[in-house]
């Protein structure tokens, strides 16, 4: 037989700075590399590559060879040149990739979607791509406009300063990112300008929920992804007990796999790295980033050598006469470890959630006719509508100028020419003026035209000049106050911290650090979460500041409310035109100032027309009450009073520049009661009803937070405004069941349709971030995912969501045990205090078929929110958050510490007047949800919290939160749970629809 000459070795060269060719990817991926049989690698040494000449340089057959900083690129160009090996990642295009306008260009030219951009060069000589204006809130660069918050990247690729821009609406500010220097990769600046040297590209700025998607690509064919937290959201680097960054494999979509192909192939990289945004649904490549490997992915080393192999022999072997073949494999299966017994999965949780604690809301209407209010009115497209809405800095900037303007002509002028009223110009140009800076968090103005004038004078406006001749005017209603307070941002950290506990993987004292299993960075992709508020400023800062605890993020809010809060003022999801009332709420209020104005005292008529639906928090304020004028009375009584304290306080000149909480001044508090003095006592000696909410609002404010004024009379206030606003509050939402369903569809409808849509079985939608199934065990079915869906709104829309359960016809109370004692709960809670929470959990028992009543068990939780300042004993224990199978290990830890017991279930911790939350369902044990047990609870109720917070069973979203001095944690309520096949979930929230129609 004939021998064949032995094979010569291909030899595989690399070139690249020491860094990078002895890190340990590199490593681990050579090591695998020389197990086949035909290949040799050498290492090219820096001393060589750097000093020299390349001709020097050894000899190979395939070139690995890659910049990074201080790599002589244009020698391994010309090395390639001389002795031309086959190139793993081609040289020249190395070039471009380290600048960011010839990437973006590459990737336009390859149809590849990317961030809206414009490229303002400064050179000197293309003047004209230097042309930059900046405007407060966005900048114009070179005719193209990006509002706040937009991205500002160095030309360089090599330069990592890049600068996130937010708008003042969210804190203005920028966000300052660079690269990981220790534990941080960016950093909170307050300054809002732009960089004045330097040639920049601007871009859009893409809302991912706070992770970015790192892919790396080995040939065209193969991607692997992973996400990681985004430098943006807080700075803090994720690092896991080895002190590596924290990375999570991803599973790319069919759309996103074509984008990887494009990217290796336009940009000539075998081995190449790139940045994924995905934003509403698409998937935007925002940077390219040439040779990278994974780091510390076993799985990556393994596929990456054996790919780079396969391509080296399939281009070499045939010259070389070396037999070889493709191996050929089967696809990886994804092995999916299946759920076991009877666990139930968590499939879903909605939670709608009140905002937290906020300084009182504050309104004042005038009357205006001057020429400058309706150029304004004009400019803004009032006309239109017939109303306008000023929120943005320049807007309330122009009506201060005109306010300022207004003050100084009435100065001069001391006849009634000028029709605006000094006093209240003077507030409004005061109210505009007070934090030095506009931030439309705080403050906004809205104006309404008046055809012919103001119809007849409101109570609070009786001494607006009557003119002879009815002009047209408009209604300038200022707005202000009602920001989230420091207690407030504490109360939904707090919260969002102990609705980890909710997840697999969450229980145990969710003050400490367990629980983040899942949630820890919710890109591990098996969590879709999505945060929804409305578009008030209190109602945002509550949502950022809950993701932070949920998260575990740390640092400002504005950076967490920019990229995870999604604003949803869309078809009034979370927000309400409070000021347009529906003729059913017109009808409610005018039956309500009826019944309210009557001096004696409530007889059974009077409770039949008030109290129709017959709860018990409603009677107990009457009997309290007695007699409403009577009460009304003293509480006016006691309002001028305090009035009066206040005014001696401040002749006092110790207290002349006394800080009361979150920098009020004494004269802002003192104008804050004056007013309510003025307009709760009409001229006509009757009480203003409408005004006992805000009077409440302010008198538990400064209960709360201005305690150390010790001033007479208000706890007393407190309580008698207290008796009236848990009256008045609810039923502004209706009287009898009827029109509570009528209002509260008015404000709820889309989030109740929202909500339906949450609840249908999701794991069809492939288009979700979902977890790489190899990399997932101990996870059950890891292809599945939780959906969290968190709505954060206001009062109204709680109160109308929580009617609909309770009179929607949803269940029967009076052939259903554990539905009747739910709404004996809800009847006995009297007021939804800040952070109240209704939570929906969804679950799935994978073992049932899926078209049995097994197959799916829904759970509806509720907490009344924050404790409130008084000692109330009265106030009603809930059942708490898991059902039966806490209930028998709960009852025996009951007895065994010699407490009472309630029915069934365990109440009330010896420690604490408030009581415990405890479980209660009708179903089997196994049907609690996952690792359901009663030792976090058990735990909770002995541990006390920060701040001075009890904790009272926060096993979950059913306990509410109270933060600060001496208050505790709320009691939840379980408000039953059932099984259902998925028709079933649906027909839950149809059956209300269809009431509700």
């Amino acid at each position: 037989g004939l021998e064949w000459p032995p094979e010569r070795q291909i030899v595989v060269g690399i070139c690249a700075m020491t860094k990078k060719s002895k890190s340990k990817p590199m490593t681990q991926i050579l090591e695998r590399l020389c197990k086949f049989e035909y290949i040799t690698v050498v290492i090219m040494g820096e001393d060589i590559i750097l000093n020299e000449p390349v001709e020097n340089w050894p000899p190979c057959d395939c070139l690995i060879s890659f910049h990074s900083k201080g790599f002589p690129l244009d020698k391994a160009v010309a090395y390639a040149k001389l002795c031309k090996p086959f190139l793993i990642n081609d040289l020249d295009m190395q070039y471009y990739i380290q600048d960011r306008r010839e990437v973006y260009r590459i990737l336009q030219e390859e149809g590849i979607d990317l961030p809206r951009y414009a490229v303002l060069n400064r050179d000197p000589d293309r003047p004209e791509e230097c042309n930059l204006v900046e405007g407060e809130d966005h900048v114009e660069v070179n005719g193209a406009v990006f509002p706040k918050p937009f991205v500002e990247k160095p030309v360089s690729a090599e330069d990592h300063n890049v600068y996130i821009y937010y708008p003042t609406s969210a804190g203005g500010g920028s966000q300052r990112l660079f690269r990981k220097i220790g534990s941080r990769s960016s950093v909170y600046s307050p300054e809002s300008s732009v960089r004045k040297t330097g040639s920049y590209i601007y871009e859009e700025f893409m809302p991912t929920d706070g992770t970015d998607v790192k892919v790396y690509t080995v040939g065209p064919d193969y991607a692997h992804a992973e996400a990681r937290k985004s430098p943006a959201l807080d700075g803090k680097v994720e690092r896991d007990s080895e002190g590596k960054e924290i990375r999570y494999p991803v599973m790319l979509t069919a759309m996103e796999k074509l984008v990887a192909r494009k990217v290796c192939v336009a940009f000539k990289q075998t081995v190449c790295g790139f940045d994924l945004l995905r934003a509403n649904g698409h998937s935007f490549v925002c940077d390219v980033n040439g040779f990278s490997f994974v780091k510390n992915s076993m799985k990556y080393y393994d596929d990456c050598a054996k790919i780079l192999g396969n391509i080296i022999m399939r281009e070499l072997a045939p010259q070389f006469h070396i037999p070889w073949s493709i191996p050929t494999e089967a696809e990886d299966i994804p092995i999916v470890p299946t759920t076991s017994g009877t666990m139930m999965e968590l499939r879903c949780v909605i939670a709608v959630i009140r905002h937290g604690d906020r300084t009182p809301k504050q309104k004042m209407k005038m009357e205006v006719k001057h020429p400058r209010f309706f150029e304004l009115f004009e400019k803004y497209d009032g006309y239109k509508t017939g109303k306008l809405k000023l929120k943005k800095p320049e807007q309330l900037q122009e009506v201060l100028d005109i306010a300022r303007q207004l003050v100084v002509e009435l100065g001069t002028h001391s006849d009634c020419e000028i029709e605006e009223r000094k006093s209240k110009l003077e507030q409004l140009k005061s109210v505009l003026e007070m934090y030095g800076h506009f931030s439309g968090i705080n403050r906004k103005v809205q104006l309404t035209y008046l055809p012919h004038g103001h119809p007849k004078a409101a109570s609070e406006d009786e001494d607006l000049r009557r003119c002879k001749e009815p002009s047209p005017s408009l209604l300038l209603v200022l707005k202000w106050g009602g920001e989230l307070t420091p207690a407030g941002r504490v109360q939904a950290e707090e919260l969002g911290r102990a609705f980890r506990c909710m997840y697999p993987g969450g229980q145990g004292d969710y003050a400490g650090f367990p629980g983040c299993g899942l949630l820890r960075l919710h890109s591990t992709y098996r969590h879709d979460l999505k945060i929804y508020a409305s578009d008030e400023g209190r109602v945002q800062m509550t949502a950022a500041a809950f993701a932070k605890g949920l998260l575990a993020l740390e640092g400002e809010l504005t950076p967490i409310l920019v990229q995870m809060v999604k604003s949803a003022n869309m078809n009034g999801l979370l927000d309400s035109d409070s000021d347009s009332l529906s003729s059913c709420q017109h009808r409610v209020k005018a039956r309500l100032h009826e019944i309210m104005q009557k001096d004696a005292e409530f007889c059974e008529e009077d409770y039949e027309k008030l109290a129709p639906t017959g709860s018990a928090s409603l009677l107990n304020s009457m009997t309290f009450i007695q007699n409403p004028v009577e009460i009304c009375n003293q509480v006016f009584t006691l309002i001028e009073n305090l009035t009066s304290q206040i005014r001696k306080r401040l002749e006092d000149p110790k207290s002349a520049d006394l800080q009361l909480y979150h920098s009020e001044t004494l004269e802002l508090m003192l104008q804050r009661w004056s007013k309510l003095e003025r307009d709760f006592r009409m001229k006509n000696g009757r009480y203003d009803i409408s005004k006992i909410p805000d009077i409440y609002d302010c008198i538990k404010y400064d209960v709360q937070h201005n305690c150390a004024l010790k001033l007479e009379g208000t706890a007393e206030l407190f309580r008698l405004s207290k008796a009236l606003a848990d009256v008045i509050i609810p039923q502004e939402y209706g009287i009898n069941k009827e029109e509570k369903l009528e209002i509260a569809i008015g404000f709820c409808l889309p989030l109740i349709k929202k909500i339906q849509l949450d609840l249908q079985r999701t794991h069809e939608d492939e288009s979700v971030n979902k977890l790489h199934p190899l990399y997932s065990r101990g996870v059950l079915s890891p292809g599945r995912h939780v959906r969290t869906r968190l709505y954060f709104t206001s009062e109204s829309h709680v109160h109308s969501l929580l009617s609909i359960f309770r009179y929607g016809g949803l269940l029967d109370e009076n052939k259903d045990q554990q539905w009747k004692r739910a709404m004996d709960y809800l009847s006995a809670i009297s007021e939804l205090n800040y952070m109240t929470q209704i939570v929906i959990m969804l679950y799935e028992d994978n073992n049932k078929d899926p078209s049995s009543e097994e197959r799916f068990h829904v759970e509806l939780h509720f907490s009344p929110g924050v404790k409130g300042c008084e000692e109330d004993r009265n106030v009603p224990t809930g059942f708490g958050f898991r059902p039966a199978s806490a209930e028998v290990r709960a009852l025996r830890w009951a007895r065994g510490r010699g407490l009472p017991c309630m029915g069934r279930a365990a109440c009330g911790s010896a420690a604490c007047p408030r009581g415990g939350t405890q479980g209660r369902s009708q179903r089997a044990p196994s049907a609690a949800g996952p690792r359901s047990t009663p030792s976090s609870n058990e735990r909770g109720r002995e541990q006390p919290l920060q701040h001075g917070v009890t904790a009272l069973g926060l096993c979950a979203g059913a306990a509410g939160l109270g933060v600060g001095k001496g208050e505790v944690v709320g009691a939840g309520a379980g408000m039953g749970s059932r099984r259902g096949c998925p028709t079933h979930i649906n027909e839950l929230l149809l059956l209300l629809l269809c009431h509700l129609a």
